[in-house]
Parts: structure tokens; C-alpha cells; sequence
């Protein structure tokens, strides 16, 4: 089992940005040419939408940092979180869904709901905290609170291990505000497979479908982020109410197997679902599954020739500095967008950045942290995006999709009991 941070490294990556020139190191990361009035276009826009975000790691961030929230002033810039109040208002955010994020891995030793309990305590300090903050729950909430000028903050699960198979977990996670649940991290549970470990369930099983029909039940977005292709299908087939993606992108555009695949695209229209696009830079990148493989065949031929860890490290950094990554740009985010609309249409594509920490070489370049939205949108501009399709894109259509999500649970909730699948009871 791995996290996702884990996960990343393990995929070269991280080896391979480390390890460029120097001359590239000063300058990849830097702002891209864009037109000022698409720019001065796309921040009025924005203000307007409001810009919704469906995922950001700061709670995960700041425990790591100690989970002592009195040493950082969100007030202020902090170069060592992935986001603060400045930067969120310079990058026109008016809602954000922060992540409850525990290690798949924990599921071995049943700590996970233990570990969520932790997340939640941070995610909800921090909001409770921040007079710029304010919790909602709903779409009219977010609406609201953008009106307040204070951004509104929500919560996502991100990986179903988190509820151990307890469906009153999961209605606890509800009452404390969760309003999305990713079914799935990296690795597979006891009743879905995710899209980055082996065939197990070949989708979800009968308890993961009713787990979808109560989330359904209790108001919260069925996510299937991170969820093999099989539990996707099984999942849109399930759900009564419009699925999420979190955060992912185009597998047409690159193959990578977090990415959403065009059959499962061609099912939005139908439920009503939204796809909200991540910056990280091997889900953007066309050119990301080819230079993998040829970095994980040139570090097994250098296995075959040399003993020593030294000699290997030294022959794959001249690999690397030979065959630098293929550092995706705001352009290749935008090409997944335009691939997005061309097969799930308009109405189905909102944003899910997935910062995860303060390193602007986890992202796509010139998207390197929340004060960047704006020039994403000045490139949709660019391309001819109507003012209303950018709306669309940077909130309406998250908020549409909660509403109608909001009024199949008020209708289930008259002619539906609770289910009561606990741990222990996992149905086949």
C-alpha cells in the first residue's frame, strides 16, 4: 500500500525535476506570457462565478507541520502551506472543499477512522478559527458566503477506507460537514477497486453500491476520483443523484490511470456528474506514460549492469538531465478541459486543483499555487470560452450539480431508513 505522496516519488518524478540544469531550474516554474486583458477578464469573471475549488490538502499540510495551528497566521502569506487567505483572495477562490486525507495504508491496522477523526478536528479549528472563513454545508450556503465576502469552506473525504465499512461513520462524517466521500485512494478497499491497484472487486461490490444509494441518501457527492474505470461505471450506474471527480482529467489526453476515461465521460450528461480538473503535473502531461516508461526501462538496464546504488544513481541523474520530463504547461490543463467538453459537453467540467504542498514543481507550470486560477481562465478566454462557459466552469457548474443532488436526497430521505451495513457485515 502507498500514499500518494509516496505514490508520486515512486513514479520518478520527483527524481527527474530535482535533477534538471540549473538554468532550467530558475525558470520553468516562472509566469507564462498572458494577455492583460484576458487576465484583468477572466479575475472579474471569477469574482462573479464564484470560483469553486473541489480539493485542497491544507488540513493534511498542516498536520504534518504539527497540527499546532497558532504558529501560522492564515492571515498571511505561509511559504511553507499550500494555501492562505492572501493567496486564495488573489486567486479569486469563493469556495473550497478541503481535504480529510489519511494513508489507504492505515486500513491494516484499522486506524484510518481514528486518523479522519484527526483531520477533521484540524480542517474544522482551522475554518472555526479564520474570521475570512465560513463553513457551509449546501449550495445556497456558498452562494452566501461569497455574497459575505469571506470564502466558503467545505470538506471532502478522500478515500472510503476512512468510514471501515461503518455506514454510521460515514453519516457521521456527513454531520460534520463532509459533502463529498472519494470511495477509493490509491489502493483498493474491501468493497471498491481504485484505479492504481490490482483487480480485486472488478468494481464495487454490493456493499460499496449501497454505500453509494446512502450517500445519495444523506446529501453527499458519490466521488470517484481515484476509482478503477469498472467502479466508476458501476458507481454512475448506481448513484440517483450526480457523481463527482475531485480531481482528475482526461485519460484521452494522458493516459495516466487516475484520469477519466471517454466511455465514462460520455455517462455525465445523463447523471449530471461534473469533472473537476487537477494541476498535478503527471495527470496533465500527453507525453507523462511514454517518459515513464522509458525512465523504468533505462533504471532496469542500469539494475543489470551495475551493483552499486551510487553507480545507479549517478548513471539515471545523467539519464534524467538527457531526457528531461515533459513539464506540462496552462495549456495542456486547457486541452484536457477542451477534451472534456468535447465528449461530456460544457455543463460537466469544474476545478479541483489538488495542492497538496508548498513545492510549485508538483504542479503544472505557471500553476504552481492558489493565486494562479486566473491565468487558466484568461487561457479558456483565449480560446474563445463564453463569459457564461467559464462561469460554468469555475463554480456553476459544481453548484447545479449540488442542488441537484440536495433535492434527491430531501426525496429519498422521505421513503429510505438509513442503511445499517457495519464493520464486520461487509456484503459481497
Amino acid at each position: 500500500m502507498t500514499t500518494r505522496r509516496r505514490f508520486l516519488q515512486q513514479a520518478g518524478l520527483s527524481a527527474g525535476f530535482l535533477l534538471l540544469d540549473s538554468s532550467l531550474k530558475q525558470t520553468a516554474w516562472a509566469a507564462p506570457d498572458v494577455n492583460a486583458d484576458f487576465l484583468e477578464r477572466a479575475r472579474f469573471l471569477l469574482q462573479q462565478a464564484p470560483l469553486i475549488d473541489t480539493h485542497n490538502d491544507l488540513p493534511t499540510v498542516l498536520i504534518e507541520q504539527g497540527a499546532d495551528l497558532t504558529k501560522f497566521d492564515l492571515g498571511k502569506v505561509q511559504p511553507k502551506l499550500c494555501a492562505d487567505v492572501p493567496r486564495l483572495r488573489d486567486g479569486c477562490v469563493g469556495a473550497q472543499y478541503w481535504s480529510v486525507y489519511v494513508p489507504s495504508g492505515t486500513q491494516k491496522t484499522h486506524t484510518s477512522l481514528h486518523e479522519a477523526a484527526r483531520e477533521f478536528d484540524v480542517a474544522l479549528r482551522m475554518i472555526r478559527s479564520n474570521p475570512a472563513f465560513e463553513q457551509a454545508h449546501t449550495a445556497d450556503d456558498i452562494e452566501r458566503i461569497h455574497r459575505s465576502r469571506r470564502i466558503a469552506c467545505l470538506l471532502g473525504v478522500e478515500g472510503g477506507h476512512m468510514m471501515e465499512d461503518s455506514a454510521a461513520a460515514l453519516r457521521m462524517f456527513y454531520e460534520l460537514g463532509a459533502r463529498y466521500m472519494t470511495l477509493t485512494h490509491w489502493d483498493n478497499i474491501n468493497w471498491a477497486d481504485a484505479a492504481t491497484d490490482r483487480v480485486e472487486h472488478n468494481g464495487l461490490t454490493e456493499f460499496g453500491k449501497r454505500t453509494v444509494m446512502e450517500m445519495n441518501r444523506l446529501g453527499m457527492f458519490v466521488d470517484i476520483s481515484h476509482v478503477s474505470a469498472n467502479t466508476m461505471r458501476d458507481a454512475i450506474s448506481v448513484s440517483r443523484a450526480p457523481v463527482l471527480f475531485s480531481h482528475s482529467c482526461a485519460f484521452a489526453v494522458d493516459p495516466h490511470p487516475r484520469n477519466v476515461p471517454d466511455d465514462v465521460l460520455s455517462e455525465l450528461p445523463a447523471n449530471g456528474g461534473v469533472v473537476h480538473v487537477a494541476f498535478i503535473r503527471d495527470f496533465i502531461a500527453p507525453g507523462d506514460s511514454a517518459w515513464q516508461q522509458r525512465r523504468t526501462a533505462a533504471l532496469r538496464e542500469l539494475h543489470e549492469q551495475y551493483i552499486s546504488d551510487k553507480q545507479i544513481e549517478q548513471e539515471i541523474q545523467e539519464w534524467d538531465n538527457a531526457n528531461p520530463y515533459p513539464a506540462p504547461q496552462i495549456s495542456d490543463v486547457a486541452d484536457h478541459i477542451d477534451h472534456i467538453r468535447q465528449v461530456a459537453g460544457i455543463d460537466h467540467i469544474g476545478i479541483g486543483a489538488d495542492f497538496y504542498d508548498s513545492d510549485p514543481k508538483s504542479m503544472v507550470t505557471g500553476l504552481a499555487d492558489v493565486t494562479r486560477y486566473p491565468y487558466l481562465f484568461a487561457e479558456l478566454l483565449r480560446r474563445r470560452y463564453t463569459d457564461e462557459e467559464v462561469l460554468k466552469i469555475a463554480g456553476r457548474n459544481h453548484l447545479r450539480a449540488m442542488r441537484q443532488m440536495e433535492r434527491v436526497a430531501a426525496e429519498l430521505q422521505k421513503k429510505e431508513a438509513p442503511f445499517m451495513g457495519e464493520e464486520g457485515k461487509v456484503l459481497n
